[in-house]
């Protein structure tokens, strides 16, 4: 067995072939996509795998954001992990474990928590995790299928689909972003919207256009008479997932016009049309708390599924207080 933390130690036909066979695979488990964070100079990113007998089992990639203010940055230092562990079928627990150590103790002086974002399903692994010291959390999500069209569209509530409709109508349109130019219109809607409702921090701009640049997903975009009224930046894992990882409009501003619906179904459908299974919607809160955007993200007839989070503290002292400040934050 081998632990590894450097990417060039990394078999990468072994591991392309572990994202096509895998059940838990996700675009965020992805050399494109470890690649894509290591690109962001406000990114440190990191990567961990582990092999049997030469053949690589499991890989962990993931990001710790830097923060510009050095204060802030200290009592936020966050490891994210998002789409969980990339995990062979036939890992043994031991490797697992090892894997999952490696990481914890080699982050513990870089961060305050380890949070592992689920997008599928990890249940058989909770034991191994939690003796590994990280605790499980429920965390809702939907999934759509996509692979049929008309029951893709049976799915739909009927308010929906009568907005979708209307908006296109009404003359709204669906364009594929083919400039900079189009990706910052879009992420200025986006900034908005954080900034007056949402109440966290964005990324800056330069993550959009490397997206962009990179072409590791697309940007699907709402126009009307021209102009950008909304959009969905969506992350893709070749025949399998389209994501919807940021998803904006400005809604309520015409007539029978609906971008942020629009834009959702915009994905669903071009996933139909290049054979990607399924759309991801990357969350819908806790069970336990109410959550408006569930509600929104339930019309479109996805699957409710309940895949969690892994959560792992290396600092409690300093989480409890970052956790305070998030949340004094979002009160202001």
């Amino acid at each position: 067995m081998k632990l590894l933390d450097n990417i060039r130690d990394i078999d990468i036909n072994q591991w392309n072939c572990l994202i096509k066979t895998t059940n838990n695979s996700s675009f965020f488990q992805t050399k494109a996509c470890y690649d894509f964070y290591k690109s962001l100079s406000f990114f440190e990113s990191f990567i961990f795998a582990v092999s049997e007998k030469d053949v690589l089992k499991g890989v962990i990639i993931g990001y710790i954001q830097k923060e510009n203010n050095k204060i802030k940055h200290f009592f936020t230092r966050r490891a994210i992990i998002p789409g969980g562990v990339l995990l062979a079928e036939d890992i043994s627990e031991q490797a697992l474990r090892n894997l999952l150590v490696y990481c914890k103790n080699e982050l513990s002086k870089k961060a305050i928590y380890i949070e592992c974002r689920n997008y599928t399903d990890y249940s058989k692994y909770i034991n191994v995790f939690k003796n590994s010291g990280y605790q499980y959390s429920q965390h809702l999500n939907f999934h759509v299928d996509c692979k049929d069209e008309k029951e893709m569209h049976k799915r739909i509530s009927a308010s929906k689909l009568r907005q979708i409709k209307k908006s296109l109508k009404s003359g709204a349109e669906i364009i594929i972003a083919d400039s900079e130019k189009q990706v910052e219109e879009f992420y200025a809607i986006l900034k908005d919207l954080y900034d007056k409702k949402v109440k966290t921090p964005l990324s800056p701009k330069t993550y959009f256009i490397e997206f962009f640049k990179q072409k590791i997903g697309i940007y699907l975009l709402v126009t009307y008479k021209e102009d950008i009224i909304g959009g969905i930046m969506c992350p893709i894992l070749e025949g399998k997932v389209i994501y919807e990882m940021f998803v904006a409009g400005k809604d309520g501003q015409y007539k029978d016009i609906y971008p942020s619906i629009l834009a959702t179904y915009a994905a669903m459908k071009y996933a139909n049309e290049h054979s990607i299974k399924r759309f991801d919607f990357m969350g819908a809160g806790k069970p336990d708390e109410a959550y408006g955007v569930r509600e929104f993200k339930e019309k479109f007839g996805g699957e409710l599924v309940e895949h969690g989070r892994f959560l792992c503290v290396l600092h409690p002292l300093l989480y409890k207080i970052g956790k305070l400040g998030v949340y004094v934050l979002k009160k202001l």
